[in-house]
Formats: C-alpha cells, sequence, structure tokens
C-alpha cells in the first residue's frame, strides 16, 4: 500500500471517528468552493487557486450513503389487539434498508452524480452489511453504482444561469467547475399504488371513499365498493390531499445525511435550488431552448374540454402544461420506470405489477432466504406464513381507483408526479479555506482544518 492510500486511510478513518453529535452542532453551509469568486463589495473575493474536484475515495464515500445498508425488521404487529383480527403485516415494497427512512419502504428515491467528469446515474446496489467499510470496498461499490449517462457535467448553455435556469445568487456559486453535485429524483407512482392498497386495510367501517377534488369531489372510481359496503362513504378522502403519499420526504432525510457526512470529512456541502426541475429533466416545453439534459420520457395527456374546469387549461394548445415525467431510459434499460402507462398497458396492469413485485415469484414476500437473514432461527419462516397479505378486495378495490384517476384525467398520478423532483440538491466541494479565515469568526471547523492533511496529503 503506498504512502497516499495511507493518507487516505487516514481521513476514512478520522471520519469513521469523529461523534454524531459534533458533526450535528457544528454543521454549516459552506457555499464558497476553491477556485470560485465572490462578487460581495468590500468583502469580494477572488480564489487564487485552480478548482480541485473531489478524489475518487471522497465520492465514493458520499455515494455509499445514497444506497442500501442492510435489510429492514418487520417490527409490527399481526392482528388488531381489539379483536384479534389479522392486520396488513406486510406493507414495504422493499425489504433493503437505506441511511433513511421511507413510508413502507417504498425507497423511491434515485439519485445522480453530476462532477467534472461527467453526469451519472447511482443504480440502488444490493445491500452488503458484511462488507468492511473499507477504502477499497467503498470505491468498488462506487465503481458498480455508477452509469455514466452524459459526458459532460448537467447544466444549461453558458449564458443562460438567469431565472428560471437558477434562481438569484445561486448562479454564481451552484454547479461550479471542481463540485460534485447529489441530485435526488423520487418514483411517487409505485407507492401511491401501494399506500392505496394500504388505506384499503382498514377494518370494517374504517375504509374511506376516495373522492376526485379535481372532479367536483365524485367518488373515484368507488361507487360500486359503496354500494357494497367495501367502504364507508361517511369517511371522505380527497385525492389531492393524499398528495405524494409522503413518498416524498425520504430524498429531504437523505440529504441531510449526505450533508452531515460531507461536512464531517470537512468538505464544503451546500444543500440549495437546483436547475429548474423541468428544465432539468427534459420537459419538451423547454427542452428546445435548454436541451434535453437528463432527458427523461414525458407524457402529455389529450386536452378534453373537461381540463378547463378542473386543471384551468384553456385549450387544446396548453396541454403540455399537465405533461409529467414517467421515466428514464438509457440504451435500452429502463434506469426508472414509473408504474404508469406507456410503461404499463393499462392502469390495471400496472397495479398487477405492483402487487406481482411483492408477492409474486421472486417478489419482496416470496423470497425466505432474505427473511432468514433478517430473522434469528425460523422467526421469518414464521413471519411469512403468520403475516397476512392483502385481501383481494383491497386490490380489486384500488385497481378501480387507478383506472379512474387515468382514464378521467389522462395521466397517473393525477394530482401529484409519477416522478417527482424535490427541486433542491446538495453540492459537496473542496472550501476556499482563506474566504473562511479572512472574514469569520468560526467558518470551518477542525474537520475543515485538517482535511487538506488527512485526505490529501496537503
Amino acid at each position: 500500500m503506498s504512502v497516499k492510500w495511507e493518507i487516505r486511510h487516514r481521513g476514512l478513518e478520522e471520519l469513521l471517528s469523529r461523534p454524531l453529535l459534533e458533526s450535528i452542532w457544528k454543521r454549516r453551509t459552506h457555499r464558497v468552493s476553491r477556485g470560485a469568486n465572490v462578487p460581495a463589495g468590500s468583502m469580494g473575493y477572488r480564489s487564487p487557486h485552480r478548482p480541485m474536484p473531489l478524489d475518487d475515495l471522497e465520492e465514493a464515500v458520499l455515494i455509499a450513503l445514497t444506497g442500501c445498508s442492510g435489510l429492514t425488521m418487520p417490527d409490527r404487529p399481526f392482528q388488531d389487539p381489539r379483536d384479534g383480527k389479522p392486520i396488513m403485516a406486510k406493507p414495504n415494497l422493499t425489504m433493503a434498508g437505506r441511511t433513511a427512512g421511507s413510508p413502507d419502504n417504498a425507497q423511491g428515491t434515485h439519485f445522480f452524480m453530476i462532477n467534472d467528469a461527467g453526469t451519472y446515474y447511482l443504480r440502488k446496489l444490493p445491500p452488503a452489511p458484511d462488507l468492511p467499510f473499507t477504502a477499497d470496498t467503498l470505491l468498488e461499490r462506487a465503481r458498480q453504482a455508477k452509469v455514466k449517462i452524459l459526458d459532460r457535467r448537467l447544466d444549461v448553455p453558458e449564458g443562460m444561469r438567469d431565472f428560471p435556469a437558477y434562481l438569484d445568487s445561486n448562479r454564481f456559486l451552484s454547479n461550479l467547475p471542481g463540485s460534485t453535485v447529489f441530485l435526488p429524483v423520487v418514483d411517487l407512482s409505485h407507492q401511491y399504488i401501494n399506500a392505496l392498497m394500504y388505506l384499503l386495510t382498514q377494518p370494517d367501517g374504517a375504509r374511506p371513499v376516495f373522492v376526485d377534488d379535481r372532479n367536483l369531489y365524485r367518488p373515484a372510481g368507488v361507487r360500486k365498493w359503496i354500494r357494497n359496503g367495501f367502504l364507508n362513504q361517511d369517511i371522505k378522502v380527497p385525492l389531492g390531499a393524499l398528495g405524494a403519499m409522503r413518498t416524498q420526504i425520504e430524498a429531504d432525510l437523505l440529504l441531510q445525511n449526505l450533508m452531515l457526512a460531507a461536512d464531517a470529512m470537512g468538505l464544503g456541502a451546500w444543500i440549495h435550488a437546483t436547475i429548474h426541475p423541468l428544465i432539468m429533466l427534459g420537459d419538451p416545453r423547454f427542452s428546445r431552448k435548454y436541451g434535453r439534459m437528463l432527458g427523461f420520457d414525458f407524457v402529455t395527456p389529450r386536452w378534453r374540454p373537461a381540463d378547463l374546469l378542473r386543471w384551468h387549461v384553456p385549450l387544446p394548445k396548453y396541454a403540455s402544461l399537465r405533461s409529467h415525467p414517467v421515466g428514464l431510459r438509457f440504451r435500452g434499460e429502463h434506469l426508472i420506470k414509473a408504474a404508469c402507462p406507456p410503461n404499463h398497458p393499462s392502469m390495471a396492469e400496472a397495479v398487477d405489477a405492483v402487487v406481482r413485485e411483492k408477492f409474486g415469484p421472486g417478489g419482496v414476500y416470496s423470497d425466505p432466504e432474505v427473511f432468514s437473514r433478517i430473522y434469528k432461527g425460523d422467526y421469518g419462516r414464521r413471519y411469512l406464513a403468520e403475516a397476512s397479505e392483502y385481501d383481494p378486495r383491497v386490490i380489486a378495490c384500488a385497481k378501480d381507483v387507478c383506472v379512474y384517476i387515468h382514464q378521467t384525467h389522462g395521466r397517473f398520478p393525477a394530482h401529484t408526479e409519477a416522478v417527482h423532483v424535490p427541486g433542491v440538491w446538495l453540492q459537496t466541494h473542496h472550501v476556499e479555506t482563506e474566504y473562511y479565515e479572512r472574514f469569520f469568526t468560526s467558518g470551518m471547523t477542525d474537520a475543515h482544518e485538517r482535511h487538506a492533511a488527512q485526505w490529501h496529503a496537503i
């Protein structure tokens, strides 16, 4: 092992020994990267340095924090304690745990990494909790995760860093040469279907009627289920109130973890507004001016006269106001594939696909080996045998809701996005230390002050 590698290990060892509370308490945003210029009147600053990109190991540590970290535990009751009746105890979309929580462990958040060498999609690798947290392991996992989708830094053309592409002062410090940016994008569609089914597992008398607040609050495809008593017509839930089924919170939690880790490494870490999400994904409304950018697939619902009332879209020529991203393909592979048409022939088949991914051959709850790793002894077998699954009526009712949404509004979901961009990303970079030493009383932590010596022998 070379001296350079030994020094890299010193930085990693210091990171592993840093107290969590110290990282939380001392965390501050450091926006100014090495090589940046800050036009600020009498406090203006022009760096004498060239930008200094993160090295492979620094990026590999952060890539690891976007991914799976082990297996989750189904530590939940199987029966209603009031009457002993079975309750739904298999809500998860995956058993792969991550470095941040997720509703029903949907883990719909995908990450892109942007640096001087290009723009990468980061695959979610299978959990490998037994692998050592060493430089070699981190570098290999990062290599496996990275899919290079652009040979350049994702950005708008030169000279176009104004609104709506960038916001205010961000355009002078965001996504600069030398920085590494982590961009989250959340597939809401799978959990939207899963959460509908979960809501319908409530006991008799407590299952709500879904109503469409964009269609005069009419029942959302569930009149049959009201008539047969499966749903309680006195409990109404508007589709708009369901929103993103809380799945969007994953990205925020993951970004906070990344920021804390980068700060603990002595790097600059700045969560801030992205390039306008629709520009960045390649919405057809903006692609002529800004280019295809990430090149997501978009669907534009056919305009209908009712859209004037429901969505305030007055004429067919404005139909693109309701276009939405449904996935990302690269070299024939679906890197992100929303559970909706055109990725599936119909919403009925999209729901079937989600159910299959949970309970079908090779599904989440069809792999005893996974649960033998989660539980001791034969408890994994007992869990799979004893914990209940969806009542067929739950699946059928959810399917009717999803079909209604697509048929009525021309897209799924209608009241939120299939693929959601939170609109914030994390920029990590080497801090322009002289800037912080000159202007601020507590501009850097000890980790920032020692970073060059610990990670780069400078």
